[in-house]
């Protein structure tokens, strides 16, 4: 019986993967390397300057067709194909003394700017402004951390064989490159950074459904997968020369703070097909609040913000001084609220952790703020374990627009798994499992997972008029009564969470006290 002839795709995925897995095998053997959250960054700057010498080679074919001149953002001799293609290139010590001196041996035999030294200070023009300032951007916050020029010149070689001028393997190559950044997020869960599973982006973006001509923002953006997911669904729609021209343009926007981070987004949205991603390396936050202005406004918030976590001091006197909390998703909150598109237009869907719906004292005013001056019209409540391994934090989604005050809230609860207690890394929350909630939304009718209450009902005040109570941590009334599964373990831990929760209140409201006196 004659073996199934395999598909082109097939081939293509294999031989990628193939390159990959090796590049990552040789990485291992160098000294200065020491796990995946040291690996993966290098690995993905090399892939960087390969592909950014793959999109030139293009554009500079078309610019020879058109019968104009083409300069590229990174000049000789300092394109991948000056130092990094050549089979007799740079090697060894003089390989690791042209990435990272000040001054160096350049390819040509001339004394100047190490390669990271002459990628820190590109500055754009008029022509390419955006990808030049891209690359300088990304290099500020990378270094060269392999010690041994031999092993690195390997990889380099490896990743020669990657043709991202090919629409096979640039297809190809994205999704084996959501594979490592699935490495990524694991191996960063240590440090703090928490990702949202790719099928909540895929709801949160469906059913915000942003349009071609709208501007979408992620303040947190992390390593894009909201953004990537915008720039897809939007890309469907962009069918002409001028449509794509507004996509690339002025339709994706983020921020991130962290290197690793702000790297890997960059490099994403770069395979997804934005030629010069506009990704912030700043902490959103910095923006003093009454500083934001319509000019500063878009159409489409998508995020899942850091919670848990506190800013310095600087950060939280860009808030009204009683606005200023500890929690750092009541911050992000207040920043997406001033920056959506005011009259109907914006929109957001925003993931928030458990705490900030039963909230008292600031968290109150500031969720009494959201219902008085937007609809809020939709919570979904997620089931434990879907943001597991990175955390164990109950989690929700909250979805607002500017077209008038609350009035009612729809609560829909998803469901948990069935059979199980709660989602894992091994048996994650799925696309599928989303379904009926992506049925529900547009056709909305009370029911086992549904329900409504009337938003002004939650904020309750003191005699002065101040907001004490803004409570939208509301149970499912028509669910029936539920037995806690949960192992002591877990509900010992669940109530250590909440113990926290109440103890950073209290600080706030400590805090507010304090300023009154």
């Amino acid at each position: 019986m004659a073996r199934p002839q395999k598909t082109q795709q097939q081939t293509t995925a294999q031989r990628l993967d193939s390159i990959i897995k090796s590049a990552r095998k040789i990485m291992r053997k160098d000294k200065g390397l020491s796990g995946d959250l040291d690996r993966l960054p290098m690995l993905t700057w090399i892939m960087f300057l390969k592909f950014l010498d793959d999109m030139e080679h293009i554009e500079e074919e078309r610019a020879e067709i058109a019968g104009k001149a083409y300069r590229g953002a990174i000049e000789a001799p300092y394109r991948w194909r000056d130092w990094a293609a050549e089979e007799d290139g740079f090697s060894g010590s003089d390989l690791i003394n042209f990435l990272t001196l000040d001054v160096a041996e350049r390819p040509d035999g001339t004394k100047g700017p190490g390669l990271f030294a002459y990628l820190r200070s590109l500055r754009g023009n008029n022509s390419t402004r955006g990808r030049k300032d891209v690359i300088s951007t990304v290099f500020r916050g990378l270094s060269n951390r392999m010690e041994s020029g031999y092993l690195l010149r390997d990889v380099i070689d490896l990743i020669d064989g990657i043709h991202f001028d090919s629409s096979d393997e640039i297809h190809t190559l994205g999704r084996l490159y959501e594979t490592l950044l699935r490495e990524m997020r694991d191996a960063a869960g240590d440090s703090g950074e928490f990702y949202t599973p790719r099928p909540i982006v895929r709801l949160m973006v469906e059913v915000m459904n942003p349009q071609l001509g709208e501007a979408v923002l992620d303040p947190a953006c992390g390593t894009g997968g909201f953004l990537t997911e915008a720039y897809a669904h939007m890309a469907k729609r962009a069918v002409t020369v001028e449509k794509r021209e507004i996509l690339q343009s002025s339709s994706i926007f983020g921020g991130e703070a962290k290197p690793l981070p702000f790297l890997l987004a960059q490099m994403n949205l770069l395979l997804h097909g934005l030629e010069a991603p506009k990704i912030t390396p700043d902490n959103s936050l910095k923006v003093r609040l009454s500083e934001i202005g319509e000019a500063d406004r878009v159409d489409v918030i998508l995020t899942n913000p850091p919670f848990g976590g506190e800013e310095e001091s600087g950060i939280l006197n860009n808030f009204p001084e009683d606005r200023r909390t500890a929690e750092t998703a009541l911050l992000f909150l207040q920043l997406i609220m001033r920056r959506v598109k005011r009259g109907g237009k914006g929109r957001a869907a925003v993931v928030v952790p458990h705490g900030v719906l039963f909230g008292d004292g600031i968290a109150a005013r500031i969720k009494a703020d959201l219902l008085q001056e937007f609809n809020l019209h939709t919570v979904l409540r997620l089931p434990d374990g879907v943001f597991s391994p990175y955390t164990d934090i109950p989690t929700n989604i909250i979805f607002f627009d500017t077209t008038k005050a609350t009035k009612d809230i729809w609560f829909y609860e998803q469901p948990k798994p069935e059979g199980r207690k709660k989602y894992s890394k091994t048996a994650p929350l799925t696309f599928e499992e989303l379904t009926p909630c992506l049925d529900w939304w547009n056709s909305r009718e009370e029911s086992e997972q549904a329900w409504k209450v009337h938003g002004p009902d939650l904020i309750k005040t003191d005699e002065a008029g101040r907001v004490i109570e803004c409570n939208l941590d509301l149970k499912n009334p028509n669910a029936g009564n539920v037995i806690d599964h949960r192992r002591p373990l877990e509900i010992v831990e669940s109530i250590e969470a909440k113990e926290q929760r109440i103890l950073a209140i209290m600080d706030d409201i400590k805090r507010t006290l304090s300023e009154m006196a």
